[in-house]
């Protein structure tokens, strides 16, 4: 095992570990509290999933219009910049949510956070594209998934005992490692924005914003992002609404929800190296589809099952087919992008992100509080299934395009490679 670990280090840059450890640190930080905020709003404000999803809508909302601005600008100014001040402003925002103590507080509040903290999103991913070469993208989007789930079996675990205790707590260990997490930033890593050609002209601001026009006129990453969005409506229920679902119809409380946090992220630590260097040699989009058919069926079950034991492995059934989709999905994204857009590209993939974020708690709430809630997992199978079969299309259009091609085959196959 030491010698394949040794391997895969050896294949990377030094800059990419770095990027590692720094997510690492800064996933604890976010797992800590992203699974309970739904959890801390019904509770301390005493109201009901619909009001708590409209405000999560509405930062993600706020979000999409900061992502897109943050695309422009890291194309335009670099990474590094923008990295720093959304860590920066996302400490300062995270103490500020936890010292409100009146509801109607939030509202403009999770305005300005929503549009300043995602501002650094797309530089966040535009930089691991600047280091990895094309080959090792893939690979290397799902390493950073197996640090960012060693993050999970951590954050979840001790934030529901936190949780029990004081949410306020949770806020300030976040605040904290946001605040360390930049000042690693700061001394380890350089800028990483590509130099631009001898014959590139100088592009203002609103230049650079208009770019996007060129990212809409490619209607098969359009086509490709409204894929992502009908599947990651339905993903996103898994943090934040299944919480309250679980709590409320099942009598689960956050320590069990942490729990189930922790068997996806132990499910990733085990067995995403093997998924990134079995897929990656297989067609893209149809291992997209793939993935997605795991997400289809786990969620749907969600409807169906009763017993803890089988919650867990609804979830590890749909984290199959996140070790598969996510990695995928960022490799295929740097792939379509031109190497002077990519913070664009990056940006406008986001709205596979912000836009279910938008939507998606609000009407999952809405369902949950009106409707028989097992209609909520049955809907998101049904559209998962509408996006295997978008998936499927866009393999059959584009899988023969040579920036989609999957990476050849070594010529040691990994199962010989020597263990000790």
């Amino acid at each position: 095992m030491f010698t394949r670990l040794n391997k895969i280090y050896h294949e990377f840059s030094p800059l990419f570990w770095i990027v590692v450890a720094v997510r690492f640190i800064d996933g604890i930080g976010g797992t800590l509290l992203f699974p309970f905020f739904a959890l801390y709003i019904t509770q301390k404000f005493n109201v009901g999933m619909t009001q708590a999803g409209i405000l999560l809508g509405m930062s993600s909302l706020f979000g999409l219009i900061g992502g897109i601005a943050g695309g422009a600008l890291t194309d335009k100014f670099g990474r590094k910049q923008l990295i720093l001040f959304g860590l920066i402003f996302s400490a300062l925002s995270t103490l500020t949510f936890g010292l409100v103590t009146d509801i109607k507080a939030l509202y403009p509040i999770i305005i300005v956070v929503g549009l300043l903290s995602s501002i650094s999103h797309p530089a966040h991913e535009a930089m691991v594209a600047d280091i990895l070469p094309e080959e090792k993208r893939q690979e290397g989007f799902g390493i950073l998934r197996v640090v960012g789930n060693l993050a999970w079996i951590i954050g979840p675990t001790i934030g529901g005992f936190v949780a029990n205790i004081n949410f306020f707590y949770l806020f300030v260990i976040d605040s904290v490692i946001s605040c360390i997490v930049a000042a690693i930033i700061f001394r380890a890593l350089p800028e990483t924005k590509p130099a631009p050609h001898a014959h590139a002209q100088s592009e203002s601001i609103l230049e650079t914003i208009g770019g996007y026009r060129h990212v809409l006129k490619d209607k098969a990453f359009t086509a490709f992002v409204v894929a992502n969005i009908l599947m990651l409506i339905v993903y996103q229920q898994m943090y934040g609404t299944l919480s309250v679902y679980l709590r409320d119809h099942h009598n689960i409380n956050p320590q069990g929800y942490g729990f189930l946090m922790t068997s996806s992220a132990i499910t990733v630590v085990l067995f995403q190296f093997w998924v990134s260097r079995l897929i990656k040699v297989r067609p893209p989009f149809l291992m997209m589809a793939f993935g997605t058919v795991f997400y289809m069926v786990g969620f749907a079950l969600f409807g169906v099952f009763t017993a803890y034991f089988l919650f867990v492995l609804n979830i590890v059934i749909i984290t199959i087919g996140e070790m598969i989709v996510v990695p995928t999905s960022q490799a295929l994204t740097a792939n379509f992008a031109p190497e002077e857009m990519r913070g664009r590209y990056m940006a406008f993939f986001g709205l596979a992100w912000t836009i279910p974020s938008t939507i998606g708690p609000g009407a999952a709430g809405y369902i949950l509080d009106n409707f028989n809630p097992n209609l909520l997992w049955y809907v998101g199978g049904l559209l998962c299934g509408v996006s295997v079969l978008a998936f499927y299309g866009l393999h059959l259009r584009l899988g023969a395009r040579p920036q989609f091609a999957p990476a050849k085959e070594e010529n040691q196959p990994l199962e010989t490679v020597p263990l000790s």
